[in-house]
């Protein structure tokens, strides 16, 4: 009778275990999802902080979103960290770059060089 039962467990049912490419869909999948939960709370926090902004300050208005919302807390601190970015993106504008500052000035990056020079060079080990 019992094995009769077995056979309807999801460990049955589904592998353990999924193929690599499998897996790498599945976390792409549930990275986009959390994205857009995300971006989800940041669009209903701005819009909370906006109805309220008569009575509440920006930070306090976020916070007090969170907490009803009951966002779980790593989920929480990327909502407030994010609806607070656009926020200042509306209120300070960005410091704009020098326009004498060129890119000759920083060191370049010589990734290919050094790759390059690993295959045709032989290096002596002792």
């Amino acid at each position: 009778m019992f094995k009769f039962f077995r056979r309807f467990f999801p460990e049955r049912i589904f592998r353990r275990r999924l193929e690599p490419a499998a897996e790498r869909r599945l976390r792409l999948a549930a990275a986009r999802a959390e994205e857009s939960i995300i971006r989800a709370h940041v669009d209903n926090a701005l819009m909370f902080a906006d109805t309220l902004a008569e009575d509440l300050t920006f930070d306090r208005a976020i916070d007090t979103y969170i907490r009803e919302m009951a966002v779980p807390e790593p989920l929480a601190s990327t909502v407030a960290t994010r609806t607070l970015v656009v926020l200042g993106q509306d209120l300070v504008p960005y410091r704009r770059r020098a326009v004498d500052e060129t890119e000759e000035e920083r060191p370049k990056l010589r990734l290919n060089d050094a790759s390059q020079g690993r295959s045709q060079k032989s290096v002596k080990r002792a």
